[in-house]
């Protein structure tokens, strides 16, 4: 039911911004992010249960904490990453948008790296 409320939210706005638009359409902007900060408040707790989950993954699996780190980041980079290309698409720079995106995927890539360097190495151990 909780996506029920965000859903309620989120169309709330866009029909009040919709509305906001044709007479004043700077205050639809702020509308756009209002809603957009209301809804990424609420995500926070989830979030915040999803690192929970996965630090308890951790104490279950033998992970290294370099790894846990890297798909926490890679998590943050990619919601950040997609709060503020929205926030950009709805005021009318989609250029800067595709830009925050297009940065977001190759930090991600340079995030992973590490990993797939560990990967290649587990792979090389095991062949030689």
């Amino acid at each position: 039911m909780e996506v029920v409320k965000i859903v309620m939210l989120g169309m709330s706005g866009v029909f009040l911004g919709l509305l906001l638009k044709e007479t004043k359409p700077e205050y639809a902007v702020y509308i756009s992010l209002a809603v957009g900060v209301f809804i990424f408040s609420y995500m926070t707790e989830k979030i915040a249960y999803l690192f929970s989950s996965i630090l308890k993954l951790r104490d279950y699996l033998p992970l290294e904490e370099k790894y846990l780190t890297v798909l926490l980041k890679m998590i943050g980079v990619t919601y950040l990453a997609q709060f503020s290309s929205g926030i950009c698409k709805d005021a009318g720079y989609s250029s800067i948008a595709g830009q925050i995106e297009i940065f977001a995927k190759l930090y991600i890539m340079v995030l992973s790296i590490p990993v797939l360097l560990a990967l290649m190495e587990a792979i090389h151990s095991f062949l030689a």
